[in-house]
C-alpha cells in the first residue's frame, strides 16, 4: 500500500525497501513491540501494511527523543521522522517484507498513548473469542483479521469490477419492506406512523430484483447485506451479506457461465489458483444417493451404498423392515473401538437416526462369513454380496442406516464428514466444485403437514413439470423438478439461485400447493402477481454468500472471524451491548409494548445472556 503522504506519514510500516535507503520518510502506527538496550531503542512500528523496525539512537535523534522513546508502550500510536537504513549484515528479518531495512529516527510525536490493553495482536491463540469480541477493534488489529478485511474488499472489488464490465448494474433494494414469511423468521421494525403495522428487515432482495427485471433494467447486481432471525447455528450469522444477481432473457447455462467467470477471476486473483472450466453438473437425486447430503464434499470417497434388498434376504428384523438400508466403508475403520462405534448411535439421534449399526471386515478365515463384531451374524447370509458390492477391504468398517429415505441420507451424509474428519482421511484435491442441479420443487413438511419450498417459492419448475402443478397426488406433486442451481466447493454451499417463475398463473398455482389461498395471495404477493400480469421476461439469478466465499478462501473455520462486527452464536455484540432493553418512552413512541415470557426480566447487560447461553468465557 502506498500511503497519502500526510504531515504524520509519507510511506506505510510495510511499504520501505532496500531501494529506499538513504530517503528522509515520516511513519505513523502503534507500537507493536519495543525493546530497550540503553543506548539504543528499537521499537516495530505497525499498520495495516506490515512491521517497520525503528531505532532510537540518542546521537541521532538527541537526548530527549531518545528518553521518550524509552517511555512507549505497546499499542501507543506515534509519528516519527527519520531516514532509511540499510540493516547490517546478518541483522536483516527475511520473515518481514520490510526487513532488509530500519528507521534512524532523528523526531517522535506521541500521537496516543494506551493502557496495557486485555490482549495484544499477537496473543490470539491465549484469548477466548468473548473477550476477542468484546474488545473487537482490538482484535482487528491482529495481521490475520487485517488480511481476511483485506482479502473481503478485494473481492468485492472483483465482484462490482467483473458484472461491471458484463453490464450489470449495482441498484439498492430496500432494508424496510413487507413481511412475507415462508422461510426463516423475520426481524420486524415497529412502523411508528402507522400503529400495529410493521416492516420486515429482508431475508433477500429477492422480490425486488424480480421486479427489476420486470421494470426492464435487464441486469442487476448488488453486494447486499440481509437478515434472518435464525435459531443460534455455528455457521451462521443474524446478518450477512451475500453478492445477488439477476438477468433476464436466459436460462439456467446462462447463469451458471457468468458465475463461473466470476468465480475463476476470484480464485486466480486471490489464490493463484485455476478451477474446473466448466465445473461439473450433479443432478440433487444422485447427490443424495451417492453422498446423502446436497452439499456433497467430493474431496474424499465413502459414497453410500444402497443394499436394501440385499436386507431383505437376511432375518434381521431392522433391515427386513427398513424401506431403506444403507451403508458406508470407513477405510481402516476396524481399528475404531467398541467404545467408539457404539457412541454413533447416540450421535445419530441429532439428525433424526434411530442408531447406526457396524461390522468390521474380518481378516481371512475369522468365521462369521467376510465380516466380524457388530451385527456380523446378523447379515453373514449376505456378506459376500455386501463386500462385492461396495468393494470393502480387510480393516475396514461398514456401518449401516436403516430408516426411511430422508433419514438415511441425512445420517450417512452426515457420517461420511465425520468420519473423513476423525480418521483425518486425505483430500483428493484442495477444492472440489460442483452444481447440484434439478432439485424438487417441493417437500412435504410432517410438522406443518402441507408441502413447502425447496428452495423459495418463486422457483420456476422444469417445463415438462408445468402440467403437474394440477395434480392432486402427493407422489407426483414431491417428483416436480425446479430450474433451481447451487454451486458447492468443499461440501460448502457458497451459492444458490434458480430460474423464477414469470408468468401470473403458474406462480399462483405454485402458491396454492404450498396452502397459499387466493386471499392470502393477494395480501402477502399482490404486488408480485399484479407485476407479473403486466408483462414479465423469462428471468433468473443467483445469490452467493459472501462470507462462506471468504471463509474458504482464507481456510477459516468461523464464520465470526470474516466479519468486522460479527455477532455471537446467540446473537449478541458483545462490543456494543446490543441487543438491549429501551425506555418506556420509545417503546410508547413507536405503539408496541414489551411483553416478557413467565418468569422472565429484561437483561440490561448482554454479557449476562451470553454467559448463560454460550458457557461463560466461550472457546478459544
Amino acid at each position: 500500500m502506498e500511503a497519502i503522504e500526510t504531515r504524520y506519514r509519507t510511506h506505510s510500516c510495510g511499504q520501505l525497501r532496500k531501494s529506499d535507503v538513504g530517503k528522509e520518510i515520516r511513519l505513523a502506527g502503534w507500537v507493536h513491540s519495543y525493546r530497550d538496550h540503553g543506548g539504543l531503542v528499537f521499537i516495530d512500528l505497525r499498520d495495516r501494511d506490515g512491521l517497520t523496525q525503528l531505532v532510537f539512537d540518542a546521537d541521532v535523534c538527541g537526548k530527549a527523543t531518545h528518553d521518550e522513546s524509552r517511555k512507549a508502550r505497546g499499542e501507543w500510536v506515534i509519528s516519527v521522522g527519520g531516514l532509511v537504513h540499510a540493516r547490517g549484515e546478518g541483522l536483516t528479518n527475511p520473515r518481514l517484507a520490510t526487513g532488509d531495512i530500519e528507521i534512524m529516527v532523528k523526531t517522535l510525536e506521541v500521537l496516543s498513548v494506551s493502557p496495557t490493553p486485555p490482549f495484544t495482536p499477537d496473543e490470539r491463540e491465549v484469548v477466548n473469542e468473548e473477550k476477542r469480541l468484546e474488545y473487537r477493534y482490538l482484535d482487528l488489529r491482529r495481521a490475520d483479521m487485517q488480511q481476511t478485511l483485506r482479502t473481503r474488499y478485494r473481492v468485492t472489488k472483483m465482484m462490482r469490477d467483473y458484472l461491471g464490465d458484463a453490464g450489470f448494474w449495482e441498484i439498492e433494494t430496500p432494508f424496510l419492506t413487507k413481511s412475507t414469511p415462508e422461510g426463516a423468521r423475520d426481524f420486524i421494525v415497529p412502523a411508528r406512523l402507522m400503529p400495529g403495522s410493521f416492516y420486515a428487515l429482508p431475508q433477500s432482495p429477492q422480490l425486488f430484483k424480480q421486479l427489476l427485471m420486470v421494470s426492464g433494467c435487464d441486469k442487476y447486481m448488488q453486494i447486499v447485506r440481509c437478515f434472518r432471525d435464525e435459531d443460534p447455528r455455528a455457521d451462521r450469522q443474524a446478518e450477512f451479506t451475500q453478492l445477488d444477481v439477476e438477468m433476464s432473457f436466459i436460462d439456467r447455462e446462462n447463469i451458471i457461465t457468468v458465475m463461473e467467470g466470476l468465480l475463476r477471476t476470484i480464485w486466480k486473483e486471490i489464490l493463484g489458483v485455476e478451477i474446473p472450466n466448466p465445473i461439473p453438473h450433479m443432478q440433487y437425486d444422485e447427490a443424495m444417493a451417492r453422498f446423502g447430503s446436497d452439499r456433497p464434499d467430493l474431496r474424499f470417497g465413502m459414497e453410500l451404498h444402497d443394499i436394501t434388498d440385499l436386507g431383505k434376504k437376511t432375518d434381521f428384523k431392522v433391515f427386513k423392515d427398513a424401506a431403506m438400508v444403507k451403508c458406508i466403508v470407513i477405510p481402516g475403520g476396524a481399528k475404531l473401538t467398541r467404545k467408539e462405534t457404539d457412541a454413533l448411535a447416540d450421535w445419530s439421534k441429532g439428525f433424526g437416526g434411530k442408531g447406526v449399526a457396524v461390522t468390521k471386515v474380518a481378516a481371512p478365515n475369522a468365521g462369521s462369513g467376510s465380516f466380524d463384531t457388530g451385527i456380523a451374524k446378523f447379515i453373514a447370509p449376505v456378506a459376500q454380496e455386501i463386500i462385492a458390492r461396495t468393494n470393502a477391504k480387510d480393516g475396514d468398517l461398514l456401518a449401516f442406516v436403516a430408516d426411511i429415505p430422508k433419514t438415511v441420507h441425512k445420517v450417512l451424509g452426515e457420517l461420511r464428514l465425520k468420519m473423513a474428519r476423525d480418521m483425518q482421511l486425505k483430500a483428493s484435491t484442495d477444492f472440489a466444485w460442483v452444481w447440484v442441479v434439478d432439485f424438487p420443487l417441493f417437500e412435504w413438511s410432517e410438522e406443518d403437514q402441507r408441502y413447502v419450498s425447496t428452495h423459495h417459492p418463486f422457483t420456476a419448475p422444469l417445463d415438462q413439470d408445468l402440467e403437474k402443478l394440477t395434480s392432486s397426488d402427493r407422489a407426483t406433486v414431491e417428483s416436480i423438478k425446479s430450474k433451481a442451481y447451487d454451486i458447492v466447493v468443499n461440501g460448502s454451499e457458497i451459492g444458490g439461485g434458480s430460474i423464477r417463475i414469470h408468468r401470473m398463473d403458474v406462480q399462483q398455482k405454485v402458491f396454492a400447493l404450498l396452502g397459499i389461498d387466493e386471499a392470502a395471495q393477494k395480501l402477502k404477493f399482490g404486488f408480485l402477481l399484479d407485476a407479473l400480469k403486466y408483462g414479465a421476461p423469462p428471468h433468473g439469478g443467483i445469490a452467493l454468500g459472501l462470507d462462506r466465499l471468504i471463509m474458504i478462501l482464507r481456510n477459516i473455520g468461523n464464520i465470526r472471524d470474516v466479519i468486522a462486527f460479527p455477532k455471537t452464536q446467540s446473537g449478541a455484540d458483545l462490543m456494543c451491548g446490543a441487543p438491549s432493553p429501551i425506555d418506556e418512552k420509545q417503546l410508547k413512541e413507536a405503539n408496541i409494548r414489551a411483553i416478557l415470557p413467565p418468569g422472565k426480566a429484561a437483561v440490561p447487560d448482554v454479557h449476562n445472556v451470553v454467559h448463560k447461553h454460550e458457557g461463560g468465557a466461550g472457546k478459544p
